[in-house]
């Protein structure tokens, strides 16, 4: 892949961002013995991004040589003065500048597996479940990587380069008891790639024995009693909240659409135990899921504290929206494919770690709900959301208690975090998320387990 852009500045007219990019993925897949997934792509290309008189215009090519660089240089130019022509009120808005060089490569530093090794090192695993698990009805492993490979040169002298790699282990099982089947899936992995995740096949057989115990107490699991419940919520569970229900209602461009965030700045919006920030790359001097360490208009990340102890403090901007709101910028700006338009994005979400234990926390509760895993679910701009939860147990006078079967919780978000009583002290992200906000995009979710009150949906 191109990573030296110097060379094009000579063809920059008016603020230009040009980028190169790769996306590597590899993907095996089994399903009750039988492969019936080996993929292997790349999807490459340049693209060209101009802001002129307050109009972007936008090119890409999947083509990466001089000729096509200079045609997308050359068309984004083009682009931006057709909308410019179209535009009645030519504004003249000058973007905030922000230089910033940086380069990281996490790349492997181990040798390099070969395709037919990760194919049977997910044959190994569905081979030990079919021979110890017997009541385990269906089986699905899949393990893949997806390598992200950018480089990005701006007009003001913004110039960087990156390659983030991200594997994943997916199993799923069923069971089947009295003909009515039950799923449960597990995610491992995260930053890095295959061989940095996936040393030893043996060291997943534990993982996979408490899967399936998991899996058996919830075949047998009894119905969540719908209603307003105070719960605890694990970290999957306050981390898809605090991605879906919190986090895109403060994405600054949701907010200039109208989002219920735009009346709450500076306002009361949470028990003021909550503290909400979006990690840019590092926490406690550690990794997280997706770093970011320069966005894809040449904005330095920056961590973007959200919420500060209950009180609504800021968003999340790009270059255009930091100019609208009078912010500072925080580097949000991020693409997917060569061939997309950087949008403001989440980086890694999550409620910040509180002081209390997990244990005290469930002791805590006469009569409520310790849920744990999370499925798909929807929130919109009002930060009223719907999840489904896949595993949880009840709360019974301060312990555990059965399993539940599959069920719903909803609510309004700002309304639910001004209900939490307390946050376990620890910090867990989840491995595999995805946001589809107009392109997929990997994101962090997780944080600490929070305790609240929400509506449950029962059956």
């Amino acid at each position: 892949m191109l990573t030296n852009l110097n060379q094009y500045k000579n063809s920059f007219k008016h603020y230009t961002e040009l980028r190169v990019q790769e996306n590597r993925s590899f993907r095996v897949g089994f399903l009750n013995g039988n492969l019936v997934t080996n993929d292997e792509w790349i999807e490459s290309g340049v693209s060209s991004r101009v802001f002129k008189d307050g109009s972007w215009g936008f090119a890409s090519n999947a083509e990466i040589n001089n000729n096509s660089i200079d045609r997308v240089i050359s068309s984004s130019n083009d682009n931006a003065s057709f909308l410019n022509q179209k535009t009645i009120n030519k504004c003249g808005i000058l973007l905030p500048e922000d230089i910033f060089n940086y380069e990281i490569n996490l790349s492997t530093k181990k040798n390099k597996n070969s395709n037919g090794y990760w194919i049977e090192f997910a044959k190994n695993l569905d081979s030990y479940i079919e021979r110890k698990y017997k009541k385990v009805s269906s089986r699905r492993i899949t393990i893949g990587n997806l390598d992200m490979e950018k480089s990005l040169l701006t007009s003001i002298g913004s110039e960087s380069y990156s390659m983030t790699p991200r594997a994943l282990l997916y199993i799923v099982l069923t069971t089947e008891v009295n003909g009515q089947p039950t799923e449960l899936m597990e995610v491992f992995g995260g930053l890095g790639q295959l061989e940095d995740n996936f040393t030893d096949v043996e060291s997943y057989y534990p993982k996979i024995d408490d899967l399936v115990d998991k899996l058996m107490q919830k075949s047998i699991g009894v119905h969540a009693k719908a209603g307003f419940h105070e719960v605890v919520l694990d970290a999957d569970l306050a981390g898809i909240l605090a991605h879906e229900a919190i986090g895109h209602t403060t994405e600054a461009d949701l907010v200039m659409g109208g989002s219920v965030a735009k009346d709450y700045l500076n306002e009361m919006v949470a028990n003021e135990l909550v503290s909400l920030v979006d990690y840019a790359h590092s926490i406690d001097n550690k990794l997280c899921p997706v770093p970011v360490f320069v966005d894809d208009e040449g904005t330095k990340a920056q961590d973007v504290k959200i919420i500060e102890n209950g009180i609504l403090k800021s968003y999340m901007h790009n270059k255009d929206s930091a100019n609208e709101f009078g912010m500072n910028l925080t580097g949000n700006a991020r693409a997917y494919k060569y061939s997309d338009e950087p949008l403001i994005r989440m980086r890694n979400t999550a409620i910040s770690r509180g002081k209390d234990k997990l244990e005290d926390m469930i002791s805590s509760i006469d009569d409520g709900y310790y849920l744990t895993k999370s499925s798909n679910g929807q929130a919109d701009s009002t930060s009223e959301f719907m999840f489904g939860v896949v595993m949880g147990y009840e709360i019974k006078n301060g312990k555990l208690g059965q399993a539940i079967k599959d069920t719903t919780i909803s609510g309004i978000a700002f309304d639910v975090l001004k209900t939490v009583t307390m946050i376990s002290d620890d910090m867990v992200w989840s491995s595999g998320g995805m946001c589809g906000k107009k392109q997929l995009i990997p994101v962090g979710m997780g944080g600490p387990a929070i305790k609240c009150k929400l509506n449950i949906g029962g059956r």
